[in-house]
């Protein structure tokens, strides 16, 4: 600024350098505001912050910690079968092991080879009457042999819930029956500003990035808690607001779905539908997944739905398509219940951007979208949060007594 002023006529340059302290000043009064948002918005929704996040750490290896706890359900033992059995004997051993009249309505099928293929289903519930438990049958892919059965999600909400069933819970609902899931994506559209306003206050307006970006040394106990939430805040930021936005999109999908077609048009799932059945029987959920796999080969099964209703859609996706991103590697098609038709392909590679967008939000969210790298950064982003939230919350109680 002392040498542009130099170069100037003197009028000039003085009003020059008069200029910049006031602008300066000015800076420093609105981010005192954005600091006040900030602090605010962290004491209403930061404690909700530390469930979420922890819950969220968890969650990102909620398998390989399930199977952990369930070896006898989740794992296959070594066998000299090379590959598993069709999709069709499958089904067929499955269906003897489901209670009479009961239909899969989600199945995971194996990430490795000693881990069994999964399905969730609905029974009546002994409990509450007119509601259902959902419950998860386990089937050995290369014997057919059913390995058991367990209680995921009850319909009174808490009795018999396996320990992973309760953090799903508690990670996208607090627990809460009745409205739990809104609640969290207003908490997470919260955060999300409170995320935006804190890197608002940590700007450096006088360029100081060095003293921005790190902790300084020797500093009192006021300086090191102060130097704790900045860093940890700048650090785990772009993590933080994709897990974030994603988990918005998942909680308020309606009106999360709105705003992202002011900018692009979407084809989303639900519009598609079954076409009438014409004496026509539903296709097994083994026939859907075969058509996909033969309309598109490459990856890996990777789960299914079935139709909810008469004119749903069997929606089946695969994963680790390399050739199709090095990022979002899945495709998921949409097939119709009676013909077997091939109703939509959805993967990061075809679609408005809108759909490609939505497509990333899952393996964002998870971390999936990188692989381990990106898992590993969505746990440490998770554990993150009760620390910004205890420095803050320290940061806060400094400041009153300041005042006092």
């Amino acid at each position: 600024m002392k040498r542009l002023a130099d170069e100037l006529p003197h009028r000039d340059a003085a009003f020059l350098l008069e200029a910049a302290p006031r602008r300066l000043a000015r800076l420093k009064a609105r981010r005192k505001l954005w600091l006040e948002v900030h602090l605010w918005l962290g004491l209403v929704a930061g404690a909700a912050l530390v469930l979420i996040g922890l819950t969220g750490s968890v969650l990102v290896f909620w398998q390989e910690i399930d199977t952990a706890l369930n070896p006898a359900l989740r794992r296959v033992e070594s066998t000299a079968v090379p590959q598993p059995l069709p999709l069709a004997t499958l089904a067929e051993a499955a269906q003897a092991g489901l209670p009479p009249g009961t239909q899969p309505n989600w199945i995971e099928f194996p990430r490795f080879q000693q881990e069994a293929l999964s399905l969730s289903y609905a029974v009546p519930s002994p409990s509450v009457p007119g509601q259902t438990d959902s419950r998860n049958l386990f089937i050995n892919p290369y014997t057919g042999q059913v390995q058991g059965a367990r209680l995921w999600y009850p319909a009174d909400y808490f009795a018999g819930m396996p320990l992973m069933a309760f953090m799903f819970k508690l990670h996208y609902a607090l627990l809460i029956k009745n409205g739990g899931v809104p609640l969290v994506g207003i908490i997470a559209v919260l955060l999300l500003f409170s995320v935006l306003t804190g890197l608002i206050v940590w700007w450096p307006l006088t360029g100081q990035w060095r003293q921005a970006l790190t902790l300084k040394r020797r500093a009192s106990i006021e300086r090191r808690n102060f130097d704790l939430h900045k860093t940890a805040g700048v650090y785990t930021m772009p993590v933080m607001l994709a897990v974030l936005l994603s988990g918005v999109s998942m909680n308020l999908p309606d009106e999360f779905n709105r705003v992202v077609e002011w900018f692009s048009p979407l084809n989303l799932s639900e519009c598609f539908h079954s076409g009438p059945p014409n004496g026509r029987s539903a296709i097994s959920w083994a026939s859907a997944a075969d058509i996909a796999n033969a309309a598109y080969p490459e990856g890996r099964l990777a789960w299914l739905s079935a139709p909810a209703d008469a004119v749903g859609v069997y929606q089946i996706c695969k994963a680790d398509i390399a050739a199709l991103s090095r990022f979002v590697g899945n495709r998921c098609l949409l097939v119709d219940q009676y013909s077997g038709a091939v109703l939509k392909v959805i993967d990061a590679a075809s679609g408005t951007a809108g759909d490609v967008f939505l497509q990333w939000q899952w393996p964002l969210h998870s971390g999936q979208a990188f692989g381990w790298p990106g898992r590993i950064l969505v746990f440490l982003t998770g554990l993150a949060c009760p620390l910004m939230f205890v420095t803050g919350f320290v940061r806060w109680r400094q400041k009153r007594r300041a005042r006092v």
